[in-house]
């Protein structure tokens, strides 16, 4: 451009009006030719050309109406709007953006486009008319647009997760029922909890989530209402919080950048590694940002913190609070209820892989916190729900209180099922491999019989049983310890009448398990499985003692072993799983303590596990025998419970599987044991059968059995599913006699040759093949 400019000059002449005409004729062409693409060098040049004249010289030209021309037209260009749209007439120094209509994010028409929202469909004139309304005072025309979940997560996710998604947006943004802008989630472990039915191998194995929080439905949910509404260019929100475990903090933050990216998110995890200025001073900055001076729209913390910084959160507006394991907040007189309640946070999802039980109170609970005022308040759902219902359950209610109690049963969940959502992990069976699923029950040692007969018969357990004493908990604790190991009991407590029943090669030190029915079966099990097949496993106990014994078995026998309790740090945790999880790796055992990780872990690197004694809270056992058999998993999976023949564990389990447990399955304290066990109760605790071979399958009256001999098979060809599955009744029972009709090869072989197993149930999920995702 440079040197046709100098030879027109030349042409011209050099004087002043020379380059005044030369100005105004390059004016004209800029004008004519205004979209050419070399508009912006043609105006620098006409710019330049003026410049160069002398100062006075100038003045003269910029007072006639020559230039003044120039400066209207020449100078500026017209506005063309960026990416497509309608565009109504604009007013010259506005800003054309917004008079500019903005369509949806992403197009809904696409190829498995996942609408969340569908705008009404206005004619031609309806349309026309929202666009000239706004077109005067330079608004946004009034016309929704579609909302579209994100390609990017939309390509990856299941058809129970769409449904999922598609329920929490209806319910977060008031479509499912005026004014209520909350939820509950409360789908089985398993369910929508990673992103990985998509990812390559390599990533299954460091997946750092799949815990029974539902995790791709949360990450699906945020990341719409952060970046869309109805309202074309807006988003439904401008800042979330997730509270979860103080173990999945630094998870869900990972993932988020890991799904999203690292350029399109940066959330704030609060994972408490600074001092407590520092966390306050990023408390405060989170709730002073606001617009698009936000960095961070995420804030990531755990309950107990946000339970100490809730005075502060409360002073901002969030968007969106979403409660990963959220059946926490069953009990609304807990503190991390009350201080959570109090956050300005008119959407609430609670996220929970632990079923919601059949409990009123829970109910109540949860849906208050979820959508406040739901159910009306406390002494209102007592009045109208719970004491009707209650009343009509007891054993001798009349018919008129039955039928009253049927009906507020049905109103109740009438108004509980539009907030609820929950689905089995049936929906997964065509996505995993077959899992077989064992109850063995194992006898005795003779060392185990002789002091367990010792201690109910002691005259502190007889003083506990007649009524006057005051440590239940304590001797149940006893009596758990000693059907894992005799190794684990304290033996002052026998006095030294037990000192007889002691055998002379018994030691504290080191593993013994041939003194343990449970633990002699487990090696020998471990033994065969580490000759026979290359399968890794997984042992999980209550006890931490139970894990130092488990621990050096494996020592004495040279078995490669990880271990992970409530000792570790959160970073340490995950550097085990990722570790365990890599097929090249030497671990041949994970040691697993259900407290600390029968929740949010994924150990798909293993494909057996053994849950090594029960939990009073069946919710806890079904978190912890959820840790193996999940998306990623690709062998066939074995799960073992043991359970001690005829003694409290028997008793423990049958009153999980007939939902008898203390206080809706839960025993938190001492006090617990105390007001729900009766005489009665405990009497039967204490008892120690030692005829039965499976007092569990004696109280079942299995019509199936004959002498204790499986004579038909279960329903549906010994396949159950989804509530079903949680009824060990409906399942094949296999006696001593019968364990060659085992499945497991490791279970059959070494259950018989031990003769420690002296009854085995049995459930297989399903029959179906794997399906091959693309």
């Amino acid at each position: 451009m440079a040197p046709r400019r100098g030879r027109k000059a030349k042409a011209a002449g050099s004087d002043s009006d020379g380059d005044g005409e030369y100005a105004l004729g390059t004016c004209k062409k800029l004008k004519k030719d205004n979209d050419d693409a070399d508009f912006a060098e043609s105006r620098k040049e006409a710019q330049n050309v003026l410049l160069r004249r002398p100062l006075a010289q100038r003045g003269n030209l910029l007072n006639t109406p020559v230039v003044i021309k120039i400066d209207r037209t020449a100078l500026v260009r017209k506005f063309k709007p960026i990416g497509g749209g309608v565009r109504v007439g604009t007013t010259l120094g506005t800003r054309p953006r917004s008079n500019v209509y903005k369509g949806p994010l992403y197009d809904p028409d696409a190829d498995d486009a996942i609408v969340l929202h569908h705008p009404r469909v206005l004619s031609a004139t309806e349309k026309l008319e929202a666009l000239k309304s706004k077109a005067g005072s330079g608004g946004q025309p009034d016309v929704e647009v579609h909302v579209v979940v994100d390609p990017m997560l939309g390509k990856v996710l299941r058809p129970h997760q769409i449904e999922g998604v598609r329920f929490l947006y209806n319910c977060v943004t008031g479509r499912t029922k005026e004014n209520a802008y909350g939820c509950i989630m409360a789908d089985e472990m398993g369910l929508g909890k990673t992103l990985q039915c998509a990812i390559p191998d390599s990533l299954l194995r460091t997946a750092q989530i799949g815990h029974s929080s539902l995790f791709v439905t949360g990450i699906t949910l945020l990341w719409t209402l952060l970046k869309q509404s109805p309202q074309p260019g807006k988003p439904t929100i401008d800042k979330a919080v997730i509270a979860c475990p103080s173990s999945l903090v630094k998870n869900w933050a990972n993932e988020l950048i890991k799904w999203l990216g690292p350029h399109s998110i940066r959330p704030y995890a609060c994972d408490n590694k600074g001092s407590k200025e520092q966390t306050e001073k990023d408390m405060r900055k989170f709730v002073s940002d606001k617009g698009r001076a936000i960095v961070q729209p995420v804030l990531i913390v755990s309950y107990e913190t946000l339970r100490a910084y809730s005075e502060i959160l409360c002073q901002t507006e969030i968007g969106l609070l979403l409660c990963d394991e959220g059946h926490r907040l069953k009990n609304a007189e807990s503190q991390t209820y009350v201080n959570l309640n109090k956050l300005n946070a008119k959407r609430r999802v609670i996220l929970s892989g632990t079923p919601i039980q059949n409990d009123l109170t829970e109910y109540f609970a949860l849906l208050s916190f979820a959508i406040p005022d739901v159910l009306g308040t406390g002494s209102d759902f007592r009045k109208n729900f719970e004491l009707p219902i209650l009343r009509g359950r007891d054993a001798e209610a009349s018919e008129k209180d039955r039928q009253l109690s049927e009906e507020k049963l049905k109103e109740l969940l009438a108004i509980a099922n539009q907030f609820i959502i929950r689905r089995t992990a049936e929906l997964l069976t065509k996505y995993l491999p077959v899992k077989y699923e064992h109850v063995v029950f194992c006898k005795f040692t003779d060392m185990q019989i002789n002091l367990y007969k010792l201690f109910t018969q002691s005259k502190e357990v007889k003083k506990l049983l007649s009524g006057s004493g005051s440590q239940p908990l304590k001797a149940i604790t006893f009596l758990k310890k000693l059907c894992n190991h005799p190794a684990l009991i304290d033996r002052k407590v026998l006095g030294a009448e037990a000192d007889s029943l002691i055998p002379p090669n018994f030691s504290l030190q080191g593993c013994q398990p041939e003194f343990s029915g449970k633990m002699r079966l487990l090696e020998q099990m471990l033994a065969k499985m580490r000759k026979t097949s290359t399968d890794k496993i997984v042992l999980i106990s209550n006890y931490t003692q139970t894990l130092d014994l488990f621990e050096q078995m494996c020592r004495q026998r040279k078995w490669g072993q990880l271990r992970l309790d409530g000792s570790m740090t959160i970073q340490k945790r995950q550097k085990l799983v990722d570790r365990f999880n890599d097929p090249a790796g030497p671990e041949f055992v994970f040691l697993l303590s259900s407290k600390a990780g029968g929740c949010g872990i994924n150990l798909i690197g293993a494909n057996r596990l053994v849950l090594f004694d029960p939990d009073w809270n069946p919710a806890n056992d079904a978190q912890a025998l959820a840790r193996v058999w999940r998306d990623g998993q690709k062998k066939t999976c074995f799960i073992y419970r043991f359970i001690a023949t005829g003694s409290i564990e028997e008793k423990i389990f049958q009153r999980q599987a007939h939902k008898q447990s203390l206080s809706s399955c839960v025993v938190d304290a001492e006090e617990d044991v105390e007001r729900h066990f009766t005489l009665e109760n405990l009497r039967q605790l204490f008892q120690l059968n030692e005829e039965t071979m499976c007092d569990t399958h004696d109280t079942f009256r299995c019509k199936r059995c004959v002498r204790g001999l499986q004579m038909k098979k279960p329903p549906e060809n010994e396949v159950n599913t989804g509530a079903q599955a949680a009824d060990t009744s409906t399942w094949n029972h296999f006696s001593q006699l019968e364990l060659h009709k085992v499945f497991d090869s490791v279970l059959r072989e070494e259950g018989i040759s031990s003769q420690l197993a002296t009854y085995v149930f049995q459930n297989k999920s399903h029959e179906q093949q794997v399906v091959k995702l693309k």
